[in-house]
């Protein structure tokens, strides 16, 4: 395995007992940690190992990013205070030589669709700069190339100069932004079928309306009894040509219903609104499948999906538009930007240069700026984050960053560690949550939380050197110089899913078979076309059930138990048992405590000050009823099962009088993910991104399918589970499943029946097939990125 040496360039050892040197913690608490008391180092880079669960989110992020912050809010007047989100103090005795904390998480940057790599960044304002300076012809300020600002034609004064002389003309001219007035900026226009919208043969109180969460029964049904434009007993096929106007079209009007203002708004419109404003991919199930049924979404004709106006696009630096090099690869435009010799912008032009090079420099110059936010990975979005902090000149901040090298292959980590390390050199001190070995062995400091996960975790198993670490007996000291090894045997396949001609995103003409039957990895370096093979040229029928690294939606009322439905089973075993009604059973419902509504705890507002949250003396936290308590299963209360960890609720389920079927097969599925330490109850708010990930995976897992395509299921997991997710997917091969997984691990590449290396590199450099066939044969005669790390990865 191949790691980044550290730099010779070493910060001064930091002088032990010194406060102004360490960070203090003393009595740490927040969720599972035990009274978690350690030291620091300041201008260090240190790890924080330890299995998922473990606490190390809970100590990095929960207890010591989350207090930088709160100061740091806390010295800004009350005014400005009350605009910003409220943050509570952690549950921590004492926090001594905190710094300022920058955090780089793996959130999805977000899915509104007017938001692209250029906006998220600083390159589309620079280039709008540019443009308005340089660009022939001139069309006026920087927001008339910007796509999200309307533009509006005026006719006014403008001062010329003809043959020496300067007069007043009267023009039109464009007065504010660069928005195609087709699609408003969209790059593509919507048109409805409206049979997916309602059934004409129903009135609305008959339940016309198809539209998911359009029912009668709630505001909607309100506003459309009491609009006054149309009968709702009346069926729409029925109704008039203004009716019809009104029900579909009519823009925002305020109305008074029952006394009450609202507003109505025709289904179109509000559908828009409320649905069409969020990218496709990060839709719920059911809102994505209504969009793909009623909307067909085309080319805006008249921008040819640029989404400027014809006078933003009639403006060009040396023959190109700001469309144009907005479409380019990052890594394309640095050389075109480079080209550029025009002193009067020279530091705006210095600027965007350094800018485009340190995307290329973090591995991500396939991408372009015009590419949408919301279709960045979890990987890529921290990527293009961390890109505005690499020019800083901010000196001894506290960078934190949640697991850097997701979605990264293994040539790309030894770039990711450079990065880390010029940070650290820079005087700052570095805190990475990281499982990677290869990102481990840069640290000078390495904390090993564990010894298990949730309950059986929380306290500080390690703290020292990496050679400290792995001559320690702890899970990761044990686990880190793992060698995976090759199975004696492959399967054969079965069939073959048959891809030809595949060009979607930098796929060249691809045309490969990718066997059925058998566990199928998909490798290749970040950008190389992985995602756009699978995804792209995969059926969409039923029988395809895909698992990708989209956050789970779930406020913190939801929990394991009603996310995956195993509530479901329990509440009908208590119904039954007890003779009463099923709905009793759901803090949600019911059953809930009504002093704090079911959530278990209290939250007071105090005004500019953080909200305090305190269990609720009511139920003692709880969430239910006294006389929901009082009802027994299998000798357990409601709140009693919930408070069961994963483990523990499937025994309890799975024999004697409490056997319940329904309930053991889910849990089951979650203890196969490696969350048998959850509790049923605990709120999804609290868990990390890997154990969420796993959640939706043994959800997705009780879908009836023929093949499962996973998109890198080793997200977050600790070295010593890895092997746990290899036995899961051999169980789906086994059972006639056909697996395919993306992912840029190891092991899970040497498990593989067959391997397709996407490649050589990436962006325009890639999306070609540079090897498939079995792992051995691989690294047998290593020529490809991927083939050189297996082969050094493999155990002789």
């Amino acid at each position: 395995m191949s790691t980044a040496k550290k730099t010779d360039k070493q910060p001064p050892a930091p002088h032990v007992g010194d406060s102004h040197d360490l960070i203090r913690v003393t009595g740490a608490r927040v969720n599972n940690l035990k009274d978690v008391s350690i030291e620091i180092p300041k201008r260090r880079l240190t790890a924080f190992t330890g299995v998922s669960g473990s606490g190390k989110s809970s100590l990095v992020f929960g207890t010591i990013a989350a207090e930088s912050q709160r100061l740091i809010n806390e010295t800004y007047s009350t005014f400005v205070q009350g605009f910003m989100p409220t943050l509570a103090r952690p549950e921590v005795d004492v926090l001594e030589g905190l710094t300022t904390a920058i955090i780089v998480d793996q959130e999805r940057m977000g899915a509104n669709v007017r938001s692209t790599v250029g906006t998220a960044t600083d390159a589309n304002a620079m280039l709008r700069i540019l443009f308005s300076r340089l660009g022939k012809p001139h069309i006026g300020s920087p927001n008339a190339y910007s796509f999200n600002v309307p533009s509006v034609k005026a006719s006014g004064a403008i001062t010329v100069e003809r043959g020496g002389k300067t007069k007043a003309e009267k023009a039109t001219f464009n007065r504010l932004g660069g928005m195609c007035p087709r699609c408003e900026g969209m790059g593509s226009v919507t048109d409805f079928d409206l049979t997916a919208l309602y059934d004409d043969s129903l009135s609305l109180n008959e339940g016309a309306l198809t539209i998911p969460g359009y029912s009668m029964e709630g505001w909607y049904g309100r506003i459309f009894r009491g609009c006054g434009y149309f009968d709702p007993d009346k069926p729409i096929s029925k109704f008039t040509k203004k009716e019809m106007h009104d029900l579909l079209y009519r823009e925002s009007t305020k109305i008074k219903v029952e006394g009450i203002n609202l507003t109505y708004a025709g289904l179109i419109p509000q559908i828009q609104k409320s649905f069409l404003s969020k990218d496709v991919e990060a839709m719920q199930p059911h809102i994505r499948a209504f969009v793909e049924r009623a909307v067909t979404f085309t080319t805006c004709p008249e921008c040819d999906g640029s989404r400027l106006s014809k006078e933003a696009l009639s403006s060009k630096i040396k023959g190109k538009n700001i469309a144009d090099v907005c479409s380019m690869q990052i890594s394309d435009l640095a050389d075109w930007v480079k080209g550029l010799d025009e002193p009067s912008v020279t530091p705006l032009l210095t600027g965007l240069q350094h800018l485009l090079d340190s995307f290329a420099e973090i591995g991500l110059g396939y991408l372009s700026l015009d590419r949408p936010s919301g279709t960045l990975s979890g990987g890529e979005s921290q990527r293009t984050r961390m890109i505005r902090h690499l020019g800083s000149s901010l000196t001894d901040v506290t960078y934190v960053f949640d697991e850097p090298t997701i979605g990264l292959h293994p040539h790309d980590i030894q770039r990711m560690n450079g990065l880390l390390l010029q940070l650290r050199d820079k005087g700052n001190t570095v805190l990475v949550v990281e499982h990677k070995p290869e990102t481990i062995a840069i640290a000078d400091h390495v904390v090993d939380l564990g010894p298990g996960a949730g309950t059986a975790g929380g306290t500080i198993c390690y703290e020292g050197t990496l050679e400290g670490l792995r001559a320690s007996d702890t899970i990761t000291g044990r686990h880190l110089d793992d060698r995976a090894k090759l199975k004696e045997t492959v399967r054969t396949a079965t069939d073959k899913l048959e891809i030809r001609g595949a060009d979607a995103n930098n796929l060249q003409d691809v045309d490969v078979d990718i066997p059925l039957g058998v566990l199928c990895v998909i490798t290749g370096v970040a950008g190389s076309g992985k995602s756009s093979l699978v995804r792209g040229s995969m059926p969409t029928d039923a029988g395809v059930v895909s698992i990708d690294q989209g956050a789970i939606k779930g406020s913190r009322r939801s929990n394991p138990a009603t996310y995956t439905g195993l509530l479901e089973p329990i509440r009908k075993a208590f119904a039954k048992t007890n003779g009463v009604k099923p709905a009793l059973f759901s803090a949600n419902s019911e059953g809930a405590c009504p002093a704090c509504n079911g959530a278990g705890v209290i939250y007071t507002d105090l005004g500019i000050m953080a909200t305090v949250e305190s269990t609720c003396e009511e139920c003692e936290g709880k969430r239910y009823q006294a006389s929901v308590l009082e009802y027994e299963f299998g000798g357990r209360n409601i709140a009693e099962v919930l408070a069961m960890p994963v483990t523990e609720a499937e025994e309890f389920f799975g024999a004697g009088e409490a056997a319940t079927p329904a309930a053991h097969k889910i849990l089951d599925r979650l203890a196969d993910v490696g969350l048998g330490y959850l509790s049923l109850g605990q709120p999804l708010t609290t868990l990390s991104g890997g154990e969420r990930q796993r959640l939706k995976l043994a959800t997705r897992m009780g879908e009836k399918g023929g093949i499962y395509i996973l998109d890198e299921p080793t997200t977050g997991l600790h070295l010593a589970d890895v092997e746990q997710l290899l036995a899961l997917l051999d169980r789906l091969v086994d059972s006639g499943k056909s697996v395919i997984v993306i992912e840029h691990h190891q092991a899970v590449m040497a498990h593989a029946d067959w391997i397709i290396d996407l490649g050589p590199g990436a962006g325009h450099d890639g999306g070609r097939i540079v090897y498939e066939g079995t792992p051995a044969d691989l690294i047998s005669t290593p020529t490809t990125l991927t083939g050189k790390h297996l082969a050094e990865y493999v155990a002789p």
